[in-house]
């Protein structure tokens, strides 16, 4: 399995931006598509964005299209998701996760199950 490793969280105003970057070690990166998911207190987990393992397909949640962009750079083995115009409704542990079986699809694999591999996950809190 691939190891991965989230950072760049933090506290923002509403309106403000932030990039998360996921990290990842111990197998092929360009093997897996790439997502990121997150949980709010109280809540599940949702899908938030999906990547190709190319990086030429990309996938979104309907709460984050138009102000969330998913990334990657498979030279440097990461992903990252830049977060616009941010809500207090962004608030949450925000999850990468590798998905090593379907890495070329993107829009029908969005479930936690789709995803073998996760990250510790890295805070994300919007201040009103």
């Amino acid at each position: 399995q691939v190891q991965l490793v989230e950072s760049g969280g933090g506290l923002v105003q509403a309106g403000g931006s932030l990039r998360l970057s996921c990290a990842a070690s111990g197998r092929t990166f360009s093997d897996y598509a790439m997502g990121w998911f997150r949980q709010a207190p109280g809540k599940e987990r949702e899908f938030v964005a999906r990547i190709s393992w190319s990086g030429t397909s990309t996938y979104y949640a309907g709460s984050v299209k138009g102000r969330f962009t998913i990334s990657r750079d498979n030279a440097k083995n990461t992903v990252y998701l830049q977060m616009n115009s941010l809500k207090p409704e962004d608030t949450a542990v925000y999850y990468c996760a590798a998905d090593p079986l379907s890495p070329w699809l993107v829009a029908s694999k969005t479930r936690i199950s789709d995803f073998g591999s996760w990250g510790q996950g890295t805070q994300v809190t919007v201040s009103a």
